[in-house]
């Protein structure tokens, strides 16, 4: 299992990633504000500004105030640092 921190300390599993997006556009609110009410939203910003939206298979979706590039950098370093760990 490789985790991911997205902020304070908080990690996910990268395995169980599907989509990293922008918070701003209408069809992300609204499935933020589905999964608010289904409870299967996940809040990770500490009270900052949602900077980017985690999709995950499981259905539950997480907020976090790192940018989108900014996690998608900490998992391609995780899967670098993995492939070169094999030589």
């Amino acid at each position: 299992m490789k985790l991911i921190n997205i902020g304070f300390g908080n990690m996910i599993n990268a395995n169980r990633l599907v989509a990293i997006v922008s918070p701003d556009s209408a069809p992300i609110k609204r499935i933020i504000q589905e999964c608010k009410e289904r409870g299967t939203l996940i809040d990770a910003t500490q009270g900052r500004r949602t900077r980017a939206v985690i999709i995950m298979d499981s259905d539950h979706v997480i907020l976090t105030y790192l940018q989108c590039e900014t996690v998608a950098n900490r998992l391609e370093a995780d899967t670098y640092e993995e492939e070169n760990d094999d030589e």
